[in-house]
C-alpha cells in the first residue's frame, strides 16, 4: 500500500487529484489532505511520514517549501502548481517531479510510474510495459559509453560521468548532481555507482560518492575528521571520518 498525503488549498482540485490517484493505482491510500503551511507543519510533526506527497506550491499562508524547511521529511514530493518558475526550488525541496496545472490523469499516472521506478516499486505488482528502455543502463554499458542514462519526464538524458560532481542519498533515493548544478534521481545504489564510475570517484561516507574534480579543498574538522569544500552549490557537508582520512588523502594525491 502506497500512503500519500496531498497538500492543496483548493478543495475541488484536491478531491480531483485524490480521485485520479485512486483510479491510477489500486494500492494507493490517501492518508490526509492538508490545505495550508501551518496545518501541514502541525500534521507532519505529529504523524508518520507518508511514502509520497503531492503538493501545491502557492498556499493561502505561504509557499509549501516552508513546510519542508521546518520539517525534515524523509519522503519524496511531487509538486503540482500553476507556476513554472519554481522548478529549481522544487527539486531542492524533496521534489522528484513537477506537474503544471491543470493536471490530467496521464500526467498523474506518469508521476506515479516515475516514483515507482525510483523506489524500485510497482503499484499494481505487474511490470510497466514499455518503460524498460527508460531505466538506467547496466554498469558495463555505462563504462563503454562513458555516460549514465537518466529518465527525466518523457526523455532519456545521457549525462557524462566526467560532468558529474557527486552522488548523494537524499530522502532514501540516489541523486546525481552535475558541475552545473543539475539534479537528477536514479534507481542505482552508491555501491553500484562506485563500481561504475571507477577510481575518479571516492565513497566519502554512507551518503556521498564524490568526483575528485569536484573537491576544492579538504579542511580540518573536529575529532581529526575532514570536511570537504566542493565546487557545487547546495550546502553539501561531506565528512571524512578519522579512520578514513589516510585512505582519502592517498586517493586525493593520486
Amino acid at each position: 500500500m502506497m500512503n500519500i498525503v496531498i497538500i492543496e488549498d483548493e478543495v475541488l482540485t484536491a478531491r480531483d487529484l485524490a480521485d485520479i490517484l485512486r483510479q491510477q493505482a489500486a494500492a494507493v491510500r490517501i492518508v490526509k489532505i492538508l490545505s495550508s503551511v501551518s496545518e501541514s507543519v502541525s500534521w507532519f510533526r505529529e504523524n508518520e511520514c507518508p511514502d509520497l506527497v503531492y503538493s501545491d506550491i502557492q498556499l493561502g499562508d505561504g509557499q509549501s517549501f516552508e513546510i519542508f524547511r521546518q520539517q525534515n521529511l524523509q519522503c519524496p514530493v511531487i509538486f503540482c502548481t500553476a507556476y513554472n518558475e519554481f522548478a529549481l526550488d522544487a527539486f531542492r525541496n524533496n521534489g522528484i517531479d513537477y506537474i503544471l496545472k491543470p493536471f490530467s490523469a496521464k500526467t498523474i499516472q506518469q508521476s506515479i510510474e516515475k516514483y515507482s521506478r525510483l523506489r524500485g516499486l510497482n503499484t499494481d505488482n505487474t511490470p510497466y510495459n514499455g518503460h524498460t528502455s527508460a531505466l538506467p543502463a547496466k554498469p558495463e554499458q555505462i563504462r563503454k559509453n562513458g555516460s549514465i542514462l537518466i529518465n527525466w519526464k518523457d526523455k532519456i538524458i545521457p549525462v557524462k560521468i566526467a560532468d558529474i560532481a557527486l552522488f548523494t542519498i537524499d530522502y532514501k533515493m540516489t541523486q546525481l548532481v552535475t558541475f552545473d548544478n543539475q539534479h537528477y534521481f536514479l534507481n542505482q545504489t552508491l555501491e553500484e555507482l562506485e563500481q561504475t564510475c571507477g577510481p575518479a570517484f571516492y565513497r566519502a561516507n554512507r551518503q556521498y560518492l564524490v568526483n575528485k574534480d569536484s573537491i576544492l579543498e579538504a579542511l580540518q574538522y573536529f575529532a581529526r575528521k575532514l570536511v570537504l569544500k566542493l565546487k557545487v552549490e547546495g550546502g553539501h557537508e561531506v565528512i571524512i571520518s578519522k579512520n578514513r582520512v589516510p585512505d582519502f588523502l592517498e586517493w586525493l594525491k593520486e
